[in-house]
């Protein structure tokens, strides 16, 4: 790197006048890749790279320090000023790219946008005004961005390509300038924003030591949003490319086998409909083998161009690489782009969308985005399969597997659904000819019921609660039974039909033998490492503060000592003290977190109990009305009013648990991204599915069996009775509370709030920047992709996606023998939620880096889980939360007739009201004397010298239930395993195809290496017709595989007698598909 001065100043007078220009030079490869270990070592010196962590604040500046920094950098620049003199282009661009770029292309219109980084620009008064006096920091500025052909600028219409310095010395094409001025004087800025100012230039420096290249628009305004667009060129490309092990595809392909011909067209055929019409979405049977990146095996490649080969998603996930891990010691931390987002060096990083999502033109000319707006982001193709290729393209693997599932998910929702349709249509069918509803609803039977409260409830009839007793039979029937079972088989045949799929995928993907990308740690973690490291140092200076200080001749002092630390830390190029947080470190956070969970875990339960005293009261309310109607509609109208009071509380609870359990898992501290997801979806899949489940559990396991019976109830408070369940039972208040509860989910949470939550803050940030255009100069140039880019949400993760549909998978799953209709609902709300879920992403989201995955993570053993639970929570609803077992129980053991005859007299025991308690009685009843009252329970009459004991028929029905909750879960069991053991993991298809690629892979690199031993071969036959007294020396190639041994002449030979050759190893060790070629006799080499 050279380093000159600049023709109208001095070192010295660039100094005097607080601002000096240097143009520095570098070496470019073909592709215009800046590789400078100068600059690389220049921007480190200046910038204090590897120096020990400060025990100070980073803004205090130690005045001994200061001044050897200052001296160390004049002589570095010095040092370096004599190394080449290759140039790098100034970009000052004022211009908008070019129009084929579609604001997707550097200045030239040739490089491409890889990766966009944005920073608040605060510009301070130096460069306004080039009279700047006062010297306090020096600092380094560059700006690259390759080397391209300058524009015109006698027009006018070039200014963008050419800068002019301040001072009025013009800028040349091919000089890249060292901006050293002052941070002082008239500059207004914080000395935060100077800090900050340095952070990035040392960190753009890195980046154009590793390769990368940079662009930045001048921007004129004071304070304004600052763009520095990065392009990463082929040597990087191929570089990451195989550091990070991408497959890509090579020259050979095969053709992939089809079951059969006739069934496979036919599926075809009926499929052709609802196939998206995405043009590079299949290649047909046809698929090329993959083989991880070497820049060895170039000519292996199907390379048709060098801009296209890696897509847009990898060269933005390549860059990403690159930025996460560039050092930036200024900060103190390891880590590039993420410790600075967060401690707010830039505002944003991200890759840029593909252009417009609006289609215009030819069909054939559509990009990607525009592709997955028309074919997948819309309502309208709801209908359709999603491309998952195309997506999986797109946004990466990660977030392809997520659409993959849902889909899958979705599928299989069908013949759940249609199974819970015809279960409920079977209750339809039925209601009619059920003997205990119709035994309810008989007025002649005139059951006689105790008062549902004390003292101002009257008798009632059991015959008012006809309406209950023939809706509880829509779900409460013979046939749901088997629907539980049959969702409980579903659920285990969902997960391996997602596993082969996913096996599948990871297959045409290329993602078979990929290891686990290497994590960097978190910046929260980083920050309380690095605390934790100036805590001891402060501890280390305080003991030496206590010890006396001896000087010794040969002893290194003072400015001296700096720079052999500096020198010794940029040779380490890492922190010599390798320290990492301990359990004593995290355990204040332990304890909060488990504090904090049991109290929210009692805020649920409080909240439930709030809901169950309103029951209460209302209850109470409603029964001392003296309108009949609202006396018999007191059940339904509690219940579901309470289930949406509990409905708007989930929905508050849910967003308070979302923040808490973010909170709780940064005071964990945990070292990496995904140790940090993990942490967080255990968490708040916990709080979450408390807090919707909660109401739920209790009116199916709880609500009722401690009530108590008629003089001795139970109460709250000492004044409120325990409530009890209908007469038909508690599962149609369990129906009603889990349809209302999951219902209002979807439509409000999952629906409203994703749509109108996102709509509505981009309606504010327009407002805000429709306020701030007015204010700007009408000559302002058309936003780019990249402020385009910027004014969408950013990228925060899956979880929330995952989150929603797991509970919505709960509630399919755990308790649909109370509900057969919520699979049709699930897959109604799916239907949209993926494409919801995909405008989303394409119009309304940064576009996120593209994520290598294999799998989905955690979320798959959560799904397992509850999908084990689910058997045991539908063997206990149907056992001892509907009326299935009694019923078995009085058909085949206690009904005379074998029917279900007298069933619900069987099931009502006899109450005297002579003993009530004082005051409990009712005080005007209308239905005359009565002097026994029924309830619904198993207990001995009054007139029995066990009165109001559990009687024989009740201990014979809990052991009928508990039978069958053994017998359910163990059948169950035993046919998931069945299920799971039928049903192979990995698709034999995908087995016969995996050997096929590899023996192919080997046959063709046993091809190359015979090619190259053929060619040497030639070379060597060759050699034979020189004459005898000509030397030739063939040259080794890096792929030769001769053995190096040549035999040596007898001495005193003058090199014309024969010569004994190595022989070369034969290809037939190796394959049957490559013999040797016939051996030469009369072949001879040269020996060297």
């Amino acid at each position: 790197m050279a380093v000159r001065r600049s023709p109208s100043s001095t070192w010295t007078e660039s100094r005097g006048n607080g601002r000096g220009y240097v143009p520095v030079a570098t070496a470019l490869s073909e592709s215009s890749s800046i590789h400078s270990d100068a600059l690389y070592q220049l921007t480190r010196d200046v910038s204090r790279v590897g120096l020990e962590p400060f025990t100070e604040s980073i803004l205090e500046v130690d005045a001994e320090k200061e001044e050897a920094w200052n001296e160390e950098a004049q002589s570095l620049l010095k040092r370096h000023s004599m190394q080449t003199d290759d140039k790098i282009p100034v970009v000052s661009c004022s211009s908008s790219p070019q129009d084929n770029g579609e604001g997707l292309h550097f200045a030239d219109g040739r490089r491409k946008v890889d990766y966009v980084l944005v920073f608040h620009q605060r510009r301070h008064a130096s460069v306004r005004s080039p009279a700047s006096t006062s010297v306090s920091h020096d600092r380094l500025s560059i700006v690259s961005n390759g080397n391209f052909p300058p524009s015109g600028g006698s027009d006018g219409k070039g200014g963008g390509s050419s800068g002019v310095l301040p001072g009025g010395e013009a800028v040349s094409i091919g000089e890249v300038f060292m901006e050293l001025d002052s941070g002082g004087g008239n500059d207004a800025a914080e000395p935060a924003d100077h800090e900050m100012r340095l952070i990035r230039q040392e960190f753009e420096a890195n980046l154009l030591e590793a390769g990368l290249e940079i662009e930045r628009d001048r921007e004129l305004k004071a304070h304004s949003l600052s763009f520095t667009r990065l392009h990463a060129p082929w040597p990087v490309l191929c570089r990451e490319a195989e550091f990070l092990k991408i497959k890509v595809p090579t020259k050979t392909s095969y053709e992939i086998k089809e079951e059969s011909a006739f069934s496979s067209s036919v599926w075809r055929k009926l499929k052709q409909p609802f196939q998206p019409k995405v043009p590079t979405q299949d290649h047909g049977p046809t698929k090329f083998l993959t083989h991880c990146f070497s820049r060895d095996k170039l000519h292996l490649y199907n390379i048709t161009s060098k801009d296209t080969f890696f897509d847009n998603a990898t060269r933005g996930r390549i860059v990403y690489e690159i930025l996460r891990r560039t050092v930036c010691a200024r900060t103190c931390q390891t880590i590039g782009i993420t410790t600075l987002i967060a401690k707010g060096v830039y505002d944003a990083a991200f890759p840029l969308h593909d252009g417009d999502y609006n289609a215009t033109g030819h069909p054939e000319e559509r990009n990607d985005r525009q592709v997955l707006h028309e074919e997948w982001a819309r309502y309208s193709a709801f209908y359709k399969y999603q491309p998952i290729d195309l997506v999986r393209k797109y946004f990466g693997e990660k977030i392809g597997l997520y659409f993959a599932w849902l889909g899958v998910y979705t599928q299989l929702l069908v013949p759940a659904s249609i199974v819970g349709i015809i279960v409920f249509g079977y209750g339809v069918a039925t209601v009619d000819t059920n003997i205990p509803s119709l035994e309810m609803c008989d007025e002649r039977l005139n059951f006689t019921m105790c008062p549902l409260c004390d003292g101002a409830c009257d008798f009632w009839r059991l015959s008012t609660a006809c309406g209950t007793a023939r809706a509880s039979h829509l779900f409460d029937n013979p046939a749901t039974v088997f629907f539980a079972i049959f969702m409980s088989l579903w659920a285990v045949l969902f997960l391996e039909h997602w596993k082969r799929r996913q096996i599948s995928l990871s297959f045409s993907w290329d993602l078979t033998g990929i290891e686990d990308d290497e994590e960097h740690p978190r910046p929260k973690y980083e920050t309380i490492l690095l605390q934790k490291r100036q805590r001891k140092q402060k501890k280390k200076k305080k003991k030496k503060k206590n010890q006396p200080v001896k000087q010794e001749d040969g002893t290194v002092t003072g400015k001296d000592r700096w720079r052999r630390n500096l020198l010794l830390a940029m040779a380490a190029g890492t922190p010599v003290a390798i320290e990492k947080l301990t359990w004593k470190d995290r355990l204040p956070g332990y304890c909060i977190n488990v504090s904090s969970i049991l109290f929210m875990f009692g805020l649920t339960f409080s909240a439930v109990f709030g809901v169950i005293i309103y029951r209460i009261t209302v209850s109470a309310l409603m029964a001392m009305s003296p309108d009949p109607e609202t006396k018999s509609n007191v059940r339904v109208t509690v219940t579901a009013t309470a289930v949406i009071i509990n409905l708007v509380v989930i929905l508050i609870l849910d967003e308070i648990y979302g923040a808490v359990a973010v909170w709780l898992t940064e005071l964990e501290i945990p070292k990496t991204e995904t140790n940090f997801e993990e942490r967080l979806i255990l968490k708040a899949f916990l709080l979450k599915f408390m807090n919707a489940y909660a109401p739920i559990f209790y009116v199916a396991f709880f609500k009722g069996r401690f009530a108590g019976r008629p003089g001795s109830y139970v109460y709250v408070f000492n004044d409120y009775r325990m409530e009890e369940c209908a007469p038909g039972g508690c599962l149609i208040e369990l129906c009603i509370q889990l349809s209302i509860i999951m219902l209002g989910k979807q439509l409000i949470q999952n629906n409203i709030f994703e749509i109108g939550i996102p709509k509505l803050k981009k309606l504010v940030r327009t407002l805000k920047d429709k306020g701030g255009a007015e204010k700007e100069e009408e000559e302002e140039r058309p936003p780019q992709q990249w402020n385009l880019d910027y004014a969408l949400a950013p990228f925060e993760g899956l979880t929330p996606e995952y989150m929603e549909m797991i509970i919505q998978f709960g509630f399919v799953s755990l308790f649909v023998a109370s509900f057969p209709l919520a699979p049709l609902f699930a897959l109604l709300n799916n239907v949209i939620e993926i494409r919801l879920d995909a405008k989303k992403f394409v119009t309304e989201l940064r576009r996120p880096v593209a994520v290598r995955a294999k799998d989905i993570g955690i979320w798959y053993n959560i799904l397992s889980g509850m999908g084990k639970f689910s058997v045991i929570i539908n063997a206990f609803v149907i056992s001892f939360t509907s009326d299935f077992i009694p019923r078995l129980v009085y058909q085949y053991m206690y009904s005379q007739s074998g029917t279900m005859h007298g069933f619900i007299d069987h099931t009502l025991s006899y109450f005297n009201v002579s003993n009530f308690k004082p005051g409990t009685a009712p005080q005007n009843s209308h239905h005359g004397d009565v002097t026994v009252c029924r309830y619904k329970d198993y207990r001995e009459p009054p007139w029995s010298p066990d009165a109001y004991h559990f009687s024989k028929q009740y201990w014979c029905v809990l052991a009928a239930r508990l039978a069958f909750v053994i017998l359910f879960q163990n059948l169950v069991m035993f046919l998931s395993l069945v299920v799971a053991w039928v049903i192979p993991d990995i698709p034999k298809t995908i087995v016969e195809q995996l050997k096929r690629e590899k023996k192919l892979l080997v046959d063709l690199f046993l091809r190359e290496e015979k090619d190259k031993f053929q060619l040497i071969q030639s070379l060597f036959a060759k050699d034979a017709s020189v004459p005898q007294g000509g030397h030739v020396i063939p040259l080794p190639g890096r792929y030769s595989t001769l053995p190096q041994c040549a035999t040596q002449a007898p001495v005193g030979d003058d090199g014309g007698g024969p010569r004994a050759r190595c022989r070369a190893a034969s290809f037939n060790l190796y394959t049957r598909k490559f013999p040797t070629s016939p051996r030469n006799e009369n072949s001879r080499h040269t020996a060297v």
